[in-house]
This record gives C-alpha cells, sequence and structure tokens, in this order.
C-alpha cells in the first residue's frame, strides 16, 4: 500500500504522542496466530491487533465467488463456496461476513443452521459435526446493499462506491468480509474464482487470470480466476466502463490493465510495467503471480493498494507508485505476513524498493539521501516502532523510517549478503506466510552473526539508533 502524501504526513504526526520505548524484553508475547487458527469454533485467528478477524479451526483452499451486481440499485447478490479442511472436530464454525441478509447456508449440501453475532461473525452450525482432518465445502447465499466502512485511519475501506456509479473493492487490514463470506486474516490463504455478473454496459476486472467474459439477457458475465494462494485483503473486484488493455510480458505472463473513465492517460505510466516487472526480478527474484497488471482509478482515495496480480491506484498514483505496489507482489503477497504487527515485512521492503529503482534507474546516490534525510529528521520521527507499533499505527513509519531501515540494513550486510537476503526471504517462504522473528533469523544465517542488536535498534525500538547501527559499513563518516 502506497498513501497519499499529505495523509502519510499527518497520520504520522498524530502517531508520535502515543509511542513509548519499551525494551524487548518487556513486550507482551502473545500466542501465535497459527495456534488460535487451530481453535475449533473461534471468533477470531489470533492476531491481537485484530482479535476479531479471521476464525479458527479450519484452513480455507479455495473461493468460489459468484455475484450478481446492479449499479443502479447498487444491491448485490452471492453465492460463495468455501472449500476447507478442518483442524479438529467442527461442531460449528464461522466465517466473516459484514451486513446483508442471508438466505441459505449448507455445508457439503446439507442445510446447516446459522446465526449472526458481533460485527461480522456468521456463525454456522452444520446437521453433523464436520471431522478433524476432513475437506469440507460450505455455500452461503445472501444479497443486500454491501455496507461501506471507515476505517480511523485509511478512511473507506473495502466495497466502495465510484464517481462513475460503479464500484471497487480495496482496504487493509480487512475488506473481504464486505462482499463475501470469508476467514478474513492473511494467516489463511486460499486459491480465489469469481465470476461476476454486471448489467450489459459494464464490465468486471478482478485477480488472477480472466478465464471468459460473454453477455446474454443484458447482463455480462466474467470469470477471474487466481490459482496462487491469496490473502483475503488482496482479492478485489472492479465494476466500471473500463477501457481494457490486453498484453503479456516476455515469459507469457498475462497482462491485463483496466482504465476508469477519464484516467485512461494513465497508460504512460503502466507502460513502464514491464520495466519495472524486469527490475524487480533482478532484486527479488523471479516475478510469483500468475498475471499482472493494472486497475487504475478515477477516485481521489487516500492509498493505492497491492491487490494480487493487479494493483489498485488511486488517481494520483504515478510511476514511484507503481514501483511500491508490484514491490509488494513478492513482499506482502507471496510472501504473506502472520501478524499485523510484522507489516514491515510488507511495507517497509517496497518502499525501499522505490529507493532500489531511484538508484538502478535514475542514479540516485543512495548513500548521501539517507545521511541527508538522518540530518533532517528531529527525535518524533525517531521516535516510532517498525515492529509491533501498536493497533492502528501500522501504516506510519513503515513508509519513510522503513526505507532509511532497510538501507542500513543492506550497509550492514554489504551487497552480496544483502541481496542473498532479499532473494532467500522470497523464495524460501513464497507462497506463504512468515514473520518477523523468521526474517531476524535468516538476516542471522545470512550474516554469519548475531545481528540481533542492530535490529532491535532500528526495528523494534523507538528512538534514533546509536551511531555504530546508524552508520554502519560505508555509511560510517
Amino acid at each position: 500500500m502506497v498513501r497519499a502524501r499529505v495523509v502519510c504526513v499527518l497520520l504520522a504526526a498524530s502517531a508520535l504522542a502515543a509511542c513509548t520505548t519499551p525494551t524487548r524484553q518487556e513486550e507482551p508475547q502473545p500466542p501465535e496466530p497459527s495456534e488460535q487458527a487451530k481453535v475449533p469454533g473461534a471468533a477470531g485467528i489470533g492476531d491481537p491487533y485484530y482479535p476479531d478477524d479471521g476464525n479458527g479451526g479450519y484452513d480455507v483452499t479455495g473461493y468460489e465467488v459468484a455475484i450478481s451486481y446492479d449499479p443502479a440499485t447498487k444491491r448485490l447478490e452471492g453465492d460463495t463456496t468455501v472449500a476447507a479442511t478442518a483442524d479438529a472436530a467442527l461442531a460449528r464454525f464461522n466465517l466473516d461476513l459484514t451486513g446483508y441478509d442471508v438466505s441459505a447456508v449448507e455445508v457439503d449440501g446439507t442445510e446447516a443452521r446459522f446465526s449472526r453475532e458481533g460485527a461480522h461473525e456468521l456463525v454456522i452450525t452444520p446437521a453433523a459435526p464436520v471431522a478433524a482432518g476432513a475437506v469440507f465445502r460450505t455455500r452461503v447465499t445472501y444479497a443486500g446493499k454491501p455496507k461501506v466502512e471507515k476505517d480511523a485511519t485509511l478512511g473507506v475501506s473495502g466495497w466502495q462506491i465510484s464517481a462513475s456509479g460503479g464500484a471497487f473493492v480495496a482496504g487493509e487490514p480487512h475488506s473481504a468480509s464486505s462482499w463475501f463470506p470469508v476467514n478474513d486474516h492473511p494467516l489463511d490463504k486460499a486459491t480465489f474464482r469469481l465470476t461476476a455478473r454486471v448489467p450489459e454496459g459494464w464490465s468486471v476486472v478482478s485477480n488472477g487470470r480472466e478465464e471468459s467474459t460473454g453477455t446474454e439477457g443484458g447482463w455480462t458475465t466474467s470469470t477471474w480466476v487466481e490459482p496462487n494462494r491469496i490473502a483475503p485483503y488482496l482479492t478485489t473486484v472492479g465494476i466500471d466502463k473500463w477501457t481494457f488493455d490486453r498484453s503479456a510480458l516476455p515469459d507469457g505472463t498475462p497482462v491485463v490493465d483496466a482504465y476508469a473513465p477519464g484516467v485512461v492517460a494513465k497508460r504512460s505510466v503502466e507502460s513502464r510495467l514491464p520495466q519495472v516487472l524486469a527490475f524487480l526480478a533482478g532484486k527479488f527474484g523471479p516475478y510469483p503471480q500468475s498475471a499482472a497488471g493494472g486497475i487504475f482509478l478515477n477516485e481521489g482515495i487516500s492509498f493505492s493498494l497491492e491487490t494480487q496480480t493487479r494493483p489498485i491506484y488511486a488517481k494520483w498514483a504515478e510511476l514511484d507508485v507503481v514501483v511500491h505496489e508490484q514491490a509488494h507482489q513478492w513482499f506482502g503477497n507471496s510472501v504473506s505476513l502472520e501478524r499485523w504487527s510484522d507489516v514491515c515485512l510488507n511495507e517497509c521492503f517496497a518502499s525501499y524498493a522505490q529507493w532500489l529503482w531511484d538508484e538502478g534507474e535514475n542514479g540516485v546516490d543512495l548513500d548521501r539521501l539517507y545521511r541527508t534525510t538522518v540530518a533532517r529528521k528531529t527525535d518524533s520521527y525517531w521516535d516510532r516502532k517498525l515492529v509491533d507499533m501498536g493497533a492502528g499505527k501500522e501504516f506510519t513509519a513503515v513508509y519513510d523510517k522503513g526505507q532509511l531501515a532497510v538501507h542500513a540494513l543492506r550497509r550492514k550486510l554489504g551487497e552480496e549478503k544483502f541481496d542473498t537476503l532479499l532473494k532467500r526471504w522470497t523464495s524460501t517462504h513464497r507462497d506463504g506466510n512468515a514473520s518477523w522473528a523468521d526474517f531476524e533469523a535468516l538476516v542471522d544465517e545470512v550474516a554469519g552473526t548475531d545481528l540481533r542488536p542492530f535490529l532491535d535498534a532500528w526495528f523494534r525500538r523507538a528512538g534514533k539508533p546509536g551511531d555504530d547501527d546508524l552508520y554502519p559499513g560505508s555509511l560510517r563518516k
């Protein structure tokens, strides 16, 4: 995610007063989300920042989402099947779904009882308990007007109405539950298939590969398939009167770009996509996604988002934002976080990719940029943590202080080891999840020594690092 520059400044400033500087030993150690995820029927996957997100007791393997949406009435009709494997015997379990009238739920073809609890819990009681280890399919039929949610940090999130009268989905840390029943946390990634029906004259764009599009009886139906596992907040649908450009990368990967009315001029920015992906592949390893492209909105939303294979761009987005969101296809999308306190694994590295681009393509001296930036920053800038920063503060320091921290790590390791670190991280955890602790362990392994004090000074603690950590390697004066 890249946030609008003005929004970043204001939100970063508002977060400063709440920052503290506990030592690493003083920090609480909550249960790992992976443990909570296995608790039968748990209404929450175990993330301490968002305890109601996701659910326990099963692992989703695939979503088959079918929706019909009429922009004139803003009514959505949905029919979603969730394929999953039970971690334990399930007498009941939950899915996340915000709003809508649910008309029926079936588990393996048999009617199930259901109820609603809290803001987004759909509680399902199958006719017979699901056996531990069983593969089961839950079908939910629902309808209504999508509920537009406002996030205190990022503004409107999830299902949103566009100026043209169409709609799109974008937001984190959660957004998928605004349009289909889901285990709404990045820890439970699954394949994704969308079939969307809209009135003739409108069209649909989504994640992955475009499988088919046809019009009959005044309605146009499109199917999109993402065969790689995807974190729920990275799913999207865009309904508009799109202008489509279809092409392919040199290796045959399909590219679909969609432009909302009024932003077709963004073609000049997106024309650089093959170059951007080739550059990033040289830094991070082979492109890990099934497809590529971009969704260009004519909306002044406060962020652009790395929706998998095909990022969503606000109308203010330029080439630097494309670099950032495409870097997420490795950092955040292919390798996804386990808990939101580790969002630096996504944003610090996608933000540093912008520096790498400026260095490689524009000849920027990053050491000079680093020293200049360090010299200009006051205590309030440094008094922000990059790891376990506190709920509601995830999307602040990771965009700017995160760039400095990763550059310092690069100089601490040296070029060869830093290059090894990036590529081993993305290859080892490809199509999976990983934690900050996993990253620390890999840093030590690649370095051949214990770098935890350096990593703590930069990432786990607030405050300006001491000079030895602030100016490692070639940065030392």
